[in-house]
């Protein structure tokens, strides 16, 4: 990615942020959200860079986003134009794309898919870990290298289910689990 030129430093960054050295989360004016970008290189990303704490990192931007909210909105869940959610994603044999970066050929059943995330999210709820730790070893998305961080999206961004399940949660929250075309999820609302 090149060096946004139009950005704004977030104030008060601390290292509760979880970024490594040098490298700080600046706003982009254009796009209205957060990048990340080090001080000493002058690299700029979307993404979260290596060696970040996603768990840190993750509460200081649930903590710090306000500013995602367009002037005049109305705050609460629901009413934000944009959200940010993690997810913890298993395939089975049935979904759309049967394949992940962890299995060329996923044959487990829907029913096979479900125990597995029941039990994830009996882990998350019982304080054994959180949805992006296990993300980053059992999801089936691309996005388990980021802690399953989906990013920030809109209505009409992500299938139905999906989006619904996202919209109805507070910050914070976790559903249960959501079936969709890409098959089961555990959504975490971030943002």
């Amino acid at each position: 990615m090149t060096t946004l030129s139009t950005a704004t430093i977030l104030p008060s960054l601390t290292p509760s942020t979880g970024l490594p050295p040098s490298w700080e989360i600046r706003l982009s004016r254009s796009h209205s959200i957060p990048y990340y970008f080090n001080t000493a290189t002058y690299e700029s990303t979307w993404e979260p860079p290596l060696g970040t704490d996603a768990e840190q990192l993750k509460v200081y931007m649930a903590t710090n986003h306000s500013y995602i909210l367009p002037s005049g909105a109305a705050s609460g869940p629901n009413q934000r134009s944009k959200i940010r959610c993690s997810h913890l994603l298993i395939k089975h044999s049935g979904s759309r794309r049967p394949s992940s970066w962890k299995e060329k050929y996923i044959t487990r059943s829907e029913h096979d898919a479900f125990t597995i995330l029941s039990a994830l999210e009996s882990r998350i709820r019982n304080g054994e870990a959180t949805l992006a730790e296990l993300a980053l070893t059992e999801s089936d998305c691309s996005s388990a290298r980021k802690g399953g961080d989906l990013g920030y999206f809109g209505k009409g961004e992500m299938q139905t289910e999906f989006e619904d399940a996202a919209f109805a949660l507070n910050i914070g929250e976790m559903s249960g689990i959501v079936k969709t075309g890409s098959g089961l999820h555990l959504i975490e609302r971030t943002a």
